[in-house]
């Protein structure tokens, strides 16, 4: 066998395995790389969702989702969360405003995702700040990625 044919062979071995590896390695970057930006999408919902109403807040959340609130209350499926988001906005938030940082996501499994966010909700006299970090689990569906699990944890003051 001559080098050609020993070089010809290695490489096509040689692609062979990087395509095998590929394959068994998860998400092509490429894929992955979409798949962060529309959740990041749906952290940028629920900030424009804050400052505008419960049903534009409560839009990337799944049906059955579950929601830990930062008092520790849990909340059950889309429509609480819509509907009790609605009702603080109208009362207790009325004119607050929301900021959200995407941290950090790690993906699970190709359709599961753990993302980790800053908030930081400030009040409407701008002299009461809180803040948060918010563990979200998101879920890839067929009409895009869903909010499966929220908890909400407020940050304690330092000093």
């Amino acid at each position: 066998m001559g080098p050609q044919i020993r070089w010809r062979k290695m490489m096509k071995t040689f692609v062979f395995v990087t395509l095998l590896m590929l394959g068994f390695s998860g998400q092509p970057v490429d894929t992955q790389s979409a798949d962060e930006a529309a959740m990041r999408e749906s952290v940028k919902q629920m900030e424009t969702g804050w400052n505008t109403s419960g049903a534009l807040f409560a839009k990337p959340f799944a049906e059955d989702a579950d929601y830990v609130v930062i008092n520790g209350n849990y909340i059950k499926g889309h429509a609480a969360i819509e509907a009790g988001h609605q009702r603080i906005f109208d009362t207790i938030y009325k004119d607050t405003t929301l900021s959200l940082t995407v941290k950090q996501i790690r993906f699970l499994r190709p359709d599961v995702a753990v993302v980790h966010v800053s908030g930081q909700r400030v009040g409407p006299t701008k002299d009461v700040v809180n803040d948060a970090i918010i563990t979200i689990v998101m879920t890839k569906q067929k009409d895009g990625w869903l909010i499966a699990a929220f908890q909400n944890t407020a940050v304690a003051p330092r000093g």
